[in-house]
């Protein structure tokens, strides 16, 4: 089972020897980000600093930087085991008789303890003040040397769709302008900004509520950074990941609803006809993203724990905590994409690609001109859609193993043939595109060629021992004290 909060995960990590609590003050300005830099490309703990400098509130960081802290959040041995469970309830069928129902039971049971409950109270309300605080009373980490400010970097920002009341909750990046206002970094394609968008045309509303909770529990973290459709409730999803439903409740200053077990809540608002200047920032892709205009978040009431424990993430070149990250939600989503691609048999999207960089796609191949049918119905899929790059191979080829793929695929093309550019909508952090949020794409075939496909050459074997020769090397090779 997940742990159902920030202590109970900071307790898990502890017993598996995952964490290393700092006791002597540390300062948010660069040097907590130096830790946790150094720390995740040493493939170090978690972090703890239970003194940093001007603040008497802990920092928890890089948490879920390797891939048994990820297992520790999610509560599995193994990622695949939510993979396959997410596959399991794709199988489903309509059940034929009272066995195949009864069978049918404890997933359904799953599904219910998936919708998320509303409380009456919980531990995020155990301080809660309309006036007199300030976010210079926690300690907000300055990542980088450039950066604009402060940045608070792993909250949970809810809002509600105008329009159908729907609930989403996202993960974007607030720069601290003061002790009471941030930037909100709703990017265009973001389920926030669209809220934005919405609201405004509308006309009708001067400002949109906003809620963000700081430190829920890790499942809940999680899920905001997944790309779920626009339907489907982040909160659901997480209680799916639990096993059990998310409490949440009422904000003091809107109809929002947060986690109640959250470290942190800022409720507030943005207005519609206001932006500011937010940025530069180090971000994911190890570059500064540029500064840009974005809404101004407006803090009117911040709640919290009693003694609050703040949490937080740095990114910049990879790895770094957001990887591993990344990596669970392609081994979660794997099975979603196989729905409607069910040729595609693996893929691997490497810490250098940061995300949408690169995509490394095994498929089983049947017709003709598959592998770009395969490129254009990935480009067509969600958040899928800013991929720069799909590299699509045979099935036999492991991609995981990103140099046996590079070895496959730098043989097997014909850069003329093979290589297929499209424009489209790419990541608003994305510093080489001709224009902000749209340039080209590229798509590799590095199948195997067909004569069907127009290649009349022989294609030659790949070079490998018979299976027998090895077994016999391996006893030999014991036997010689190798």
């Amino acid at each position: 089972m997940p742990p159902d909060s920030v202590r109970e995960f900071i307790r898990a990590l502890d017993k598996h020897d995952e964490l290393k609590r700092i006791s002597f003050p540390v300062d948010p300005y660069l040097e907590i980000t130096g830790f946790a830099d150094r720390s995740v490309k040493q493939h170090g703990p978690a972090l703890l600093f239970e003194n940093p400098s001007n603040s008497d509130v802990p920092v928890l960081i890089n948490a879920f930087a390797s891939k048994r802290r990820m297992e520790i959040a999610l509560g599995v041995d193994d990622i695949e085991e939510i993979a396959q469970r997410i596959a399991g309830f794709l199988q489903m069928q309509k059940p034929e008789g009272f066995v195949d129902r009864l069978k049918m039971l404890p997933k359904l049971g799953e599904l219910n303890a998936a919708f998320p409950k509303t409380v009456k109270d919980g531990p995020c309300k155990e301080v809660i003040r309309h006036e007199g605080f300030s976010l210079d009373e926690f300690p907000i980490l300055h990542c980088w040397p450039h950066d604009a400010g402060r940045f608070i970097t792993l909250p949970l920002v809810f809002s509600r769709n105008p329009d159908t009341g729907k609930r989403n909750c996202g993960m974007y990046r607030l720069q601290v302008y003061d002790g009471q206002t941030t930037g909100m970094h709703w990017q265009k394609h973001k389920q926030g900004a669209e809220h934005f968008r919405r609201l405004a045309a509308q006309g009708i509303e001067p400002r949109m509520s906003v809620a963000v909770a700081i430190g829920a529990d890790p499942a809940t973290i999680f899920s905001a950074i997944l790309p779920l459709p626009p339907e489907l409730d982040e909160m659901m999803f997480s209680g799916f990941l639990r096993g059990r439903p998310v409490e949440m409740v009422k904000c003091e200053t809107s109809d929002l609803e947060v986690p109640a077990n959250a470290e942190i809540v800022l409720e507030g608002h943005v207005n519609l006809g206001e932006l500011r200047t937010e940025g530069p920032f180090g971000d994911h892709t190890g570059f500064y993203s540029l500064e840009d205009d974005y809404p101004v978040f407006h803090i009117d009431c911040i709640t919290h724990r009693k003694k609050p424990i703040y949490t937080a993430t740095i990114v910049g070149p990879p790895p770094m905590e957001d990887f591993y990250m990344g990596k669970a939600i392609e081994r979660i989503f794997l099975p979603l994409m196989r729905m409607q691609l069910p040729e595609v048999r693996d893929i691997c999207m490497p810490a250098e690609g940061i995300f949408h960089n690169l995509i490394l796609v095994s498929m089983r191949k049947s017709y003709p001109g598959q592998a770009r049918k395969v490129m254009h119905a990935i480009w067509g899929l969600g958040q899928a859609m800013f991929s720069k790059v799909i590299v699509v191979v045979d099935e036999d080829v492991d991609v995981q193993n990103v140099g046996e793929a590079a070895w496959h695929a730098l043989n097997n093309i014909d850069p003329e043939r093979d290589i297929q550019f499209v424009m489209g909508p790419v990541d608003s952090l994305d510093h080489s595109s001709r224009l902000p949020n749209y340039g080209s794409k590229m798509g590799i075939d590095a199948t195997t060629k067909w004569k069907s496909e127009g290649f009349a050459r022989p294609w030659p074997a790949v070079i490998k021992l018979p299976p027998e020769v090895i077994t016999r090397v391996d006893q030999l090779w014991k036997k010689a004290g190798l």
